[in-house]
């Protein structure tokens, strides 16, 4: 199968590419700045490094966005949470971060979604009183921002008739109206986090996937193929630990608290069609609600927990019992028809990697993981790491921007300030561009200006135009171009990464002999 259409000018990650990559970075050069870790945070460190001019290096022992930042919400937060416990700096930050998203470096990948906060029998009127005082406040973030109107609508009171339209599954007893809000919405986390790796290799950063960081110091790391087996020197005038919750793991002195947030996967006809999302107040707080988040790929997601997670930081988290309960109750003091146990077709977990700040032996300071700051730090090792922890994914650009400062400064490298507030990602494009591109609605909001080459592959072969799996959108062309100009090495990349299928497990079964049969055949024919 050969390719129609190209991808962005030296954007592709394939497994060709990765060999060669591989073997220069092992070869005994020195590069300017080796990272380690591909989620949001590593990607865009290695793009801002990158897109600086610096000759970089970027390692992750598994794949690109393996950890955290597949697991989100798939939303770009406004900072509203932060104003309530009056953390101003990282509201301001989280609403700036966001406008960049949706206006300039990934509009193709991020839209506004709107959210009905339902005003039933359980929510009070001086508990309406005050989240409607918090959209209000949330829209001021946005203007000191400077996002556009046109960007994210103003929010504003609903009818119960109103309500109704847009959340038709709500119980009608007792409910006296709603709140519409906005936010920004992503199409896909880890799309976001393929496009990063993939623009920043464009500027010349090798992106290397299954290559393990074993140890880790101020000038370089020994490191593993994990596909080979073979070990080798990456060396480095500096170093970049951005492997989130895992960051402790390979710089001593680094404690992280990591903290599970849950997500129920739905399909969306066991909930009922869902024109908004929907806040519901989690009985007892003040500031926390349960999101239920329709997907354009007939899914719901419905989340999500805030729980410290005690022991080893798994590579997967899995999902316990009390946390499905504890969602479907919430959802179901809601809604007309609870949901049922048997209708969860999926659950998924991250792990967020906030920064422990209490005191050695002194407990207590933060006792839930929901009331630690959501603040980035970026912190130097004695032998010269750099390790930035915390934050969170809206953010990821600016604690990539200023793990990258830090470098810089401290090693006294050749560069100047970071370009990547106005630099477009793989596929971004001005919404009137976009619009007018020959594709199907669904793959310009995965691909951008790449997805009539998406488009295209199914042209010269009919059987990558067929679905992969009955009742999901994926395609086989999208999984080849997967395999050709995204990074993907196997199934799991494919189902678990670069497409969403593997949320739902019986999905993934169904789909797993075509995709084997598809990787067989695309990486033995070359790139």
């Amino acid at each position: 199968m050969s390719l129609t259409g190209t991808p962005a000018a030296g954007a592709s990650l394939s497994a060709a590419r990765r060999t060669r990559d591989l073997t220069e970075a092992t070869d005994g050069r020195v590069v300017d700045v080796l990272i380690v870790g591909l989620g949001a945070t590593g990607a865009g460190a290695a793009l801002d490094a990158a897109a600086r001019g610096l000759d970089v290096v970027a390692v992750d022992a598994h794949d690109l966005a393996f950890g955290t930042s597949r697991w989100s919400s798939k939303l770009i937060h406004g900072g509203l949470r932060y104003l309530a416990s009056a953390q101003f700096d990282v509201a301001h930050e989280s609403a700036v971060e966001r406008g960049v998203l949706m206006e300039r470096t990934a509009p193709h990948l991020v839209r506004a979604q709107p959210f009905v906060l339902p005003l039933t029998g359980l929510v009070s009127r001086g508990q309406a009183a005050l989240a409607w005082a918090g959209f209000r406040a949330g829209d001021a973030l946005r203007l000191s921002a400077r996002t556009a109107r046109a960007t994210l609508p103003a929010p504003r009171r609903l009818s119960p008739v109103e309500t109704r339209h847009l959340a038709p599954a709500l119980r009608p007893a007792e409910l006296r109206g709603g709140l519409l809000s906005w936010d920004g919405r992503l199409t896909d986390d880890a799309r976001l986090v393929t496009a990063l790796a993939r623009t920043a290799a464009a500027r010349g950063a090798r992106v290397l996937t299954r290559v393990r960081a074993l140890e880790l110091s101020g000038s370089g790391a020994r490191v593993r193929d994990e596909l080979t087996g073979e070990e080798g020197e990456i060396r480095a005038r500096a170093v970049i630990n951005a492997s989130g919750v895992w960051a402790g793991d390979l710089v001593e002195g680094i404690r992280v608290r990591p903290s599970r947030g849950t997500h129920l996967v739905l399909r969306s006809q066991d909930i009922g069609p869902l024109p908004a999302g929907l806040h519901i107040p989690i009985p007892g707080e003040t500031n926390r609600f349960v999101l239920v988040l329709p997907q354009d790929d007939g899914r719901v997601y419905v989340g999500l927990t805030d729980e410290p997670l005690d022991g080893p930081v798994p590579d997967v988290p899995e999902v316990p019992e009390t946390d499905i309960g504890f969602l479907l109750d919430v959802l179901g003091s809601v809604l007309d028809v609870p949901v049922r146990r048997s209708d969860v077709v999926g659950a998924f977990a991250g792990l967020r990697p906030l920064l422990d700040t209490t005191p050695t032996g002194q407990p207590g300071a933060a006792s839930r993981t929901a009331d630690i700051s959501r603040r980035h730090a970026v912190l130097t090792s004695p032998d010269g790491v750099v390790s930035v922890v915390g934050g969170k994914l809206t953010t990821y650009r600016r604690m990539a921007e200023d793990a990258v400062n830090a470098v810089v400064d401290a090693r006294g490298l050749s560069a100047g300030s970071s370009p990547t507030a106005t630099l477009p990602l793989v596929g971004a494009a001005a919404p009137r561009t976009l619009a007018a591109l020959r594709a199907p609605r669904r793959l310009v909001q995965r691909y951008g200006t790449e997805a009539p080459a998406v488009h295209a592959l199914a042209d010269r072969d009919p059987r990558l135009g067929e679905p992969v799996v009955p009742g999901h959108a994926v395609t086989g062309a999208e999984l080849l171009w997967a395999l050709r100009h995204e990074g993907a090495l196997d199934e799991a990349d494919l189902l678990d990464r670069r497409t969403r299928i593997g949320l739902v497990p019986a999905d993934r079964a169904e789909a797993l002999k075509a995709v084997r049969g598809l990787v067989g055949e695309a990486l033995g024919t070359g790139s």
